[in-house]
């Protein structure tokens, strides 16, 4: 990371639903083409705090995305700055087919003015081969990692500087969790930030750059990713006694 200001910094962020606050005092940053893991328990208000920088619920406190203040940015505006979220549920349009989902990801930077969308649909396709076979399908017919690759690739439609990631490992087998990881290495190396929610947190803390550990709505632990698989108390709640093994199980190489 250099000394430029960060992509994404976000500080004392509060999110409550009603009179339950979900996320206190929060404070992260993200810089250009790094990964960013939070990672936690169930609960903890991971989701809670990406729908907030996305602006999908209401915040107190300061996010500012590539050197604005993003209070009261609609969604949309956020997302035709580059900001983009794949939610947990990944929220697909089941009876659209798998190339109108794509297509619907460049709406707003379509409205923009933009005129590459078909460039950036065939680099799409070239990241994810499956979804090109399966164009004409109906994205409710996909599997599970199909439709996770299927959601990745919508948001990447907006050609985002900040990719934040809801769970992308969530009911996935091992072997498509490491294809999907190395996708979002492969961004990185590209240049798109991410900001990565994870429960698997030997798996995000294999390809990031550094992270952060929530519980309870409250960050708990930060630091380089390397460091953070080598805390006790990171060991001890969320990676098990294997991660001191030199073969650790699942690495992504």
């Amino acid at each position: 990371m250099t000394d430029a200001a960060p992509l994404l910094e976000v500080r004392d962020l509060h999110v409550a639903y009603g009179r339950v606050e979900a996320v206190h005092g929060v404070n992260l940053d993200v810089a250009s083409g790094s990964i960013v893991t939070v990672i936690g328990p169930n609960g903890a208000g991971k989701s809670t705090l990406l729908g907030a920088l996305m602006g999908l619920l209401p915040s107190r406190g300061l996010v500012r995305y590539a050197g604005s203040d993003v209070a009261g940015v609609p969604v949309e505006s956020r997302v035709a700055a580059g900001l983009t979220l794949v939610p947990e549920r990944r929220e697909l349009f089941g009876e659209l087919s798998v190339q109108d989902n794509l297509r619907l990801g460049a709406y707003q930077r379509l409205r923009h003015g933009a005129r590459d969308a078909a460039a950036q649909l065939r680099e799409v396709y070239a990241r994810f081969p499956r979804l090109e076979e399966r164009r004409e399908q109906l994205a409710v017919t996909l599997s599970g990692g199909e439709r996770q690759m299927l959601a990745i690739g919508r948001a990447l439609m907006a050609k985002p500087r900040l990719l934040m990631l809801d769970e992308p490992s969530l009911g996935l087998a091992p072997r498509i969790v490491r294809d999907i990881l190395h996708i979002v290495a492969d961004l990185r190396a590209e240049g798109v930030a991410i900001l990565l929610v994870e429960q698997n947190a030997r798996a995000a803390l294999q390809i990031a750059d550094s992270g952060y550990v929530l519980e309870t709505g409250e960050l708990v632990l930060q630091g380089a990713a390397a460091e953070l698989a080598g805390n006790p108390r990171v060991i001890e709640s969320y990676l098990g006694l294997k991660t001191l093994e030199p073969q650790a199980a699942g690495a992504v190489e």
